[in-house]
């Protein structure tokens, strides 16, 4: 909905692979400056959920419950969601020991053993974060190797905290 601005990388504690910022940024920083250069070209942001669209010809129309905006063109920046495993048991225990936000509920899993799922660099950036405050993060990955940056690879394997389950379901 419209109070969720900003995607993920709201969630997000630092971004690593994005161009320009060879330090890293925090996601909400990053989504700040980007609004910040849009604006800048003369965007104008309407913070509203979209009921219908038309986006025949060459004026695009978007609708919205109190408006109506056209354009030549629109962008669909429709967000992500969190993937989902499928499990049994999975949705009736999320928020109950099942989550898929490390950074908006990490500290329910302070000095807890905790698992993460997957091998790319969302799985190892919410392993590395979940690293400050569990005992132990196991890192369960399907394949023999993680789809993550090298850089993110290295940072999992030096932490000590941190066991990579391999070819595992």
């Amino acid at each position: 909905g419209a109070i969720d601005v900003g995607g993920a990388l709201m969630q997000t504690t630092e971004v690593e692979n994005f161009p320009g910022f060879p330090e890293g940024i925090m996601g909400p920083d990053l989504m700040h400056r980007m609004q910040e250069q849009a604006e800048k070209f003369g965007a104008e942001i309407e913070y509203d959920d979209a009921i219908s669209f038309d986006l025949y010809g060459d004026i695009k129309t978007i609708r919205t419950e109190d408006a109506e905006f056209k354009a030549k063109t629109v962008i669909l920046a429709l967000g992500s969601s969190y993937k989902k495993l499928g499990l049994e048991g999975e949705v009736m225990y999320s928020a109950r020991g099942v989550s898929y936000c490390a950074t908006c509920d990490g500290f329910f899993f302070k000095d807890k053993e905790v698992a993460v799922v997957g091998g790319g660099d969302s799985a190892a950036t919410e392993a590395l974060f979940l690293s400050r405050m569990a005992s132990t993060v196991h890192l369960i990955h399907r394949r023999d190797s993680l789809r993550a940056s090298n850089i993110m690879v290295q940072r999992l394997q030096k932490n000590p905290k941190i066991k990579i389950h391999w070819n595992s379901q």
